[in-house]
Protein backbone atom coordinates (compact mmCIF):
# COMPACT_ATOMS: atom_id res chain seq x y z
CA UNK A 1 0.00 0.00 0.00
CA UNK A 2 1.49 3.51 -0.97
CA UNK A 3 1.70 5.96 1.86
CA UNK A 4 0.44 9.25 1.34
CA UNK A 5 1.73 12.41 3.22
CA UNK A 6 -1.00 14.85 4.68
CA UNK A 7 -0.59 17.32 2.15
CA UNK A 8 -1.04 14.60 -0.67
CA UNK A 9 -4.15 13.53 0.80
CA UNK A 10 -5.43 16.84 1.18
CA UNK A 11 -4.71 17.66 -2.45
CA UNK A 12 -6.89 14.34 -3.55
CA UNK A 13 -9.86 14.88 -1.36
CA UNK A 14 -9.90 18.67 -1.98
CA UNK A 15 -9.21 19.85 1.26
CA UNK A 16 -6.72 21.72 3.68
CA UNK A 17 -4.19 19.93 5.96
CA UNK A 18 -6.42 21.49 8.66
CA UNK A 19 -9.38 19.81 7.91
CA UNK A 20 -7.54 16.79 7.87
CA UNK A 21 -6.40 17.18 11.19
CA UNK A 22 -9.59 18.40 12.59
CA UNK A 23 -10.92 14.78 10.94
CA UNK A 24 -8.23 13.14 12.33
CA UNK A 25 -9.12 14.31 16.47
CA UNK A 26 -12.37 14.01 15.40
CA UNK A 27 -12.42 10.18 14.08
CA UNK A 28 -13.95 10.91 10.72
CA UNK A 29 -11.22 10.43 9.03
CA UNK A 30 -8.16 8.73 11.16
CA UNK A 31 -4.81 9.50 10.21
CA UNK A 32 -2.47 6.32 11.13
CA UNK A 33 0.95 7.57 12.49
CA UNK A 34 5.20 6.71 11.91
CA UNK A 35 7.59 6.06 14.76
CA UNK A 36 8.33 8.97 14.95
CA UNK A 37 4.93 9.96 15.07
CA UNK A 38 4.22 11.83 11.70
CA UNK A 39 0.40 11.76 10.48
CA UNK A 40 0.10 10.00 7.28
CA UNK A 41 -2.80 8.03 5.14
CA UNK A 42 -3.04 5.55 3.16
CA UNK A 43 -3.87 4.69 -0.70
CA UNK A 44 -6.68 2.46 0.37
CA UNK A 45 -7.94 5.22 3.34
CA UNK A 46 -8.47 7.43 0.35
CA UNK A 47 -10.51 5.13 -2.24
CA UNK A 48 -12.52 3.98 0.86
CA UNK A 49 -13.45 7.52 1.86
CA UNK A 50 -14.33 8.66 -1.47
CA UNK A 51 -16.52 5.42 -1.85
CA UNK A 52 -14.37 3.32 -4.28
CA UNK A 53 -13.06 -0.21 -2.65
CA UNK A 54 -9.59 -1.84 -3.60
CA UNK A 55 -9.13 -5.20 -4.74
CA UNK A 56 -5.64 -5.17 -3.42
CA UNK A 57 -5.84 -6.25 0.52
CA UNK A 58 -2.40 -7.97 0.20
CA UNK A 59 -0.12 -6.98 3.02
CA UNK A 60 3.26 -6.20 3.34
CA UNK A 61 5.63 -8.20 5.58
CA UNK A 62 9.04 -7.30 6.88
CA UNK A 63 10.64 -10.87 8.03
CA UNK A 64 13.43 -10.69 10.54
CA UNK A 65 15.51 -14.11 11.48
CA UNK A 66 18.64 -15.02 13.84
CA UNK A 67 19.99 -18.40 15.12
CA UNK A 68 19.85 -17.73 19.05
CA UNK A 69 17.60 -15.78 21.46
CA UNK A 70 21.27 -14.75 22.74
CA UNK A 71 20.77 -12.56 19.16
CA UNK A 72 17.93 -10.34 20.09
CA UNK A 73 20.08 -7.03 19.11
CA UNK A 74 20.40 -8.88 15.90
CA UNK A 75 16.34 -8.67 15.39
CA UNK A 76 15.92 -5.39 16.20
CA UNK A 77 18.85 -4.12 14.17
CA UNK A 78 17.10 -6.14 11.42
CA UNK A 79 13.76 -4.67 11.66
CA UNK A 80 14.59 -0.99 12.21
CA UNK A 81 17.22 -1.07 8.95
CA UNK A 82 13.71 -2.59 7.33
CA UNK A 83 11.58 0.09 8.71
CA UNK A 84 14.21 2.97 7.49
CA UNK A 85 13.80 1.98 4.32
CA UNK A 86 10.08 1.48 3.78
CA UNK A 87 9.40 4.66 5.33
CA UNK A 88 12.26 6.30 2.68
CA UNK A 89 10.13 4.79 -0.04
CA UNK A 90 6.56 5.65 1.22
CA UNK A 91 5.78 1.92 1.68
CA UNK A 92 3.08 0.40 4.99
CA UNK A 93 4.65 -2.55 6.61
CA UNK A 94 1.36 -4.31 7.63
CA UNK A 95 3.21 -7.02 9.54
CA UNK A 96 6.53 -7.62 11.50
CA UNK A 97 7.79 -11.18 12.03
CA UNK A 98 10.90 -11.84 13.60
CA UNK A 99 12.12 -15.09 13.78
CA UNK A 100 14.40 -17.46 16.10
CA UNK A 101 15.76 -20.21 14.99
CA UNK A 102 18.52 -21.68 12.28
CA UNK A 103 18.51 -20.77 8.45
CA UNK A 104 18.91 -24.97 7.59
CA UNK A 105 15.24 -25.18 9.87
CA UNK A 106 12.52 -25.83 7.26
CA UNK A 107 10.21 -26.24 10.56
CA UNK A 108 10.38 -22.62 11.81
CA UNK A 109 6.68 -21.98 12.57
CA UNK A 110 6.89 -18.35 11.42
CA UNK A 111 8.52 -18.74 8.44
CA UNK A 112 6.19 -21.73 7.40
CA UNK A 113 2.87 -19.76 8.31
CA UNK A 114 4.52 -16.95 6.12
CA UNK A 115 5.13 -19.25 3.00
CA UNK A 116 1.28 -20.60 3.58
CA UNK A 117 0.46 -16.64 3.39
CA UNK A 118 1.83 -16.23 0.45
CA UNK A 119 0.42 -19.08 -1.52
CA UNK A 120 -2.91 -18.11 -0.07
CA UNK A 121 -2.00 -14.97 -1.87
CA UNK A 122 -2.31 -13.04 0.89
CA UNK A 123 1.17 -10.97 0.41
CA UNK A 124 2.48 -8.53 -1.47
CA UNK A 125 5.73 -7.98 -0.44
CA UNK A 126 8.05 -9.05 1.94
CA UNK A 127 11.39 -7.48 3.10
CA UNK A 128 14.26 -9.52 4.00
CA UNK A 129 17.51 -7.73 4.97
CA UNK A 130 19.72 -10.51 3.47
CA UNK A 131 18.70 -13.81 1.58
CA UNK A 132 20.23 -15.68 4.58
CA UNK A 133 18.09 -14.19 7.00
CA UNK A 134 14.83 -16.27 4.85
CA UNK A 135 16.74 -19.08 4.54
CA UNK A 136 20.53 -20.54 4.44
CA UNK A 137 20.10 -22.35 1.10
CA UNK A 138 17.86 -23.04 -1.38
CA UNK A 139 17.17 -18.83 -1.54
CA UNK A 140 16.22 -18.75 -5.40
CA UNK A 141 13.79 -22.04 -5.19
CA UNK A 142 11.34 -20.43 -2.07
CA UNK A 143 11.98 -16.81 -4.50
CA UNK A 144 10.55 -18.75 -7.64
CA UNK A 145 7.69 -19.57 -5.04
CA UNK A 146 6.78 -16.34 -4.00
CA UNK A 147 7.04 -15.24 -7.52
CA UNK A 148 3.70 -17.78 -8.73
CA UNK A 149 1.74 -15.91 -6.47
CA UNK A 150 2.79 -12.65 -7.20
CA UNK A 151 4.73 -11.80 -4.06
CA UNK A 152 7.95 -10.01 -4.52
CA UNK A 153 11.09 -10.68 -1.83
CA UNK A 154 12.61 -7.25 -1.52
CA UNK A 155 16.57 -7.88 -0.53
CA UNK A 156 17.97 -4.64 1.01
CA UNK A 157 21.68 -6.61 0.75
CA UNK A 158 22.23 -5.34 4.51
CA UNK A 159 26.17 -7.84 4.82
CA UNK A 160 26.05 -6.12 8.51
CA UNK A 161 22.85 -8.43 9.47
CA UNK A 162 24.21 -11.77 8.42
CA UNK A 163 26.66 -12.84 11.02
CA UNK A 164 29.35 -14.44 10.25
CA UNK A 165 29.36 -16.67 13.01
CA UNK A 166 26.09 -17.61 12.37
CA UNK A 167 26.93 -19.07 8.96
CA UNK A 168 30.25 -20.87 10.55
CA UNK A 169 27.68 -22.38 13.04
CA UNK A 170 25.58 -23.55 10.10
CA UNK A 171 28.06 -25.17 8.07
CA UNK A 172 29.13 -27.03 11.13
CA UNK A 173 25.99 -28.16 11.32
CA UNK A 174 25.97 -29.29 8.00
CA UNK A 175 29.26 -31.47 8.27
CA UNK A 176 28.14 -32.67 11.42
CA UNK A 177 25.07 -34.44 9.88
CA UNK A 178 27.34 -35.73 7.51
CA UNK A 179 29.91 -36.79 9.61
CA UNK A 180 27.27 -38.94 11.30
CA UNK A 181 25.90 -40.26 8.28
CA UNK A 182 29.80 -41.36 7.29
CA UNK A 183 30.06 -43.01 10.55
CA UNK A 184 27.05 -44.79 10.69
CA UNK A 185 27.52 -46.19 7.04
CA UNK A 186 30.75 -47.43 8.07
CA UNK A 187 29.62 -49.38 11.02
CA UNK A 188 26.67 -50.95 8.69
CA UNK A 189 29.49 -51.56 6.56
CA UNK A 190 31.83 -53.42 9.02
CA UNK A 191 28.87 -55.21 10.33
CA UNK A 192 27.99 -56.88 6.85
CA UNK A 193 31.36 -57.85 6.64
CA UNK A 194 31.64 -59.99 10.34
CA UNK A 195 27.86 -61.50 9.81
CA UNK A 196 28.88 -65.13 8.67
CA UNK A 197 25.10 -65.79 7.68
CA UNK A 198 25.63 -63.18 4.88
CA UNK A 199 28.92 -64.92 3.85
CA UNK A 200 27.65 -68.49 3.15
CA UNK A 201 25.67 -69.20 6.68
CA UNK A 202 26.70 -69.94 10.45
CA UNK A 203 28.65 -73.55 8.80
CA UNK A 204 31.34 -71.21 6.58
CA UNK A 205 34.41 -71.82 8.91
CA UNK A 206 36.97 -70.24 7.32
CA UNK A 207 39.74 -71.15 10.04
CA UNK A 208 42.72 -74.59 9.70
CA UNK A 209 40.46 -76.28 12.49
CA UNK A 210 37.06 -75.49 10.45
CA UNK A 211 38.91 -76.43 6.70
CA UNK A 212 40.63 -79.69 8.92
CA UNK A 213 37.43 -80.66 10.33
CA UNK A 214 35.34 -80.12 7.18
CA UNK A 215 38.05 -82.54 4.88
CA UNK A 216 37.84 -85.10 7.39
CA UNK A 217 34.15 -85.51 7.01
CA UNK A 218 34.59 -85.24 3.09
CA UNK A 219 36.85 -88.40 3.47
CA UNK A 220 34.29 -90.49 5.67
CA UNK A 221 31.77 -89.61 3.22
CA UNK A 222 33.73 -91.22 0.55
Amino acid sequence: MAMLKPKEMAERLGVTVRTLQIWDKKGTLKAHRTPTNRRYYTEEQYLEYIGQSTSNNRKNVAYARVSTYGQKDDLKNQIDFIRQYANAKGVILDETITDIGSGLNYNRKKWNQLLEEVMDNQVDTIFITYKDRFIRFGYDWFERLCKMHNTEIVVLNNIETSPTQEMVDDMISIVHVFSCRLYGLRKYKSKLKNDKSLRGGENDDSSPKGKALSKSNHEKGS
